[in-house]
């Protein structure tokens, strides 16, 4: 999928596509740092590209924690939702 291909459903329940999609961005970008310093023998690069993975990183574990709550606060909202659908007694006939 290139990067222009994205579509958003809107219709997302335990997680979000976009954010899922950011997130798999994200972590290539850092996949590639990580071999980008292995392979660069310039210093200044190095540096950069370091500071550029840990950016990446910290984005990492942002959208990580962001869809976390989402899964989280569907979980709720599926508990308050089954107790107003839990099975009420039938009753009797007469």
């Amino acid at each position: 999928m290139m990067m222009n291909d994205f579509y958003c459903e809107h219709n997302c329940r335990n997680t979000c596509n976009s954010l899922t999609r950011a997130l798999q961005l994200e972590s290539e970008i850092v996949r590639l740092s990580e071999e980008t310093l292995q392979q660069c023998d310039d210093n200044d690069i190095k540096e950069f590209v370091t500071a550029l993975a840990e950016n990446s990183s910290e984005k990492v574990i942002a959208i990580m924690q962001k869809l976390n709550e989402i899964r989280a606060r569907v979980h709720i909202m599926d508990g308050i939702s089954s107790s107003f659908h839990e099975e009420t007694p039938t009753s009797q006939g007469n």
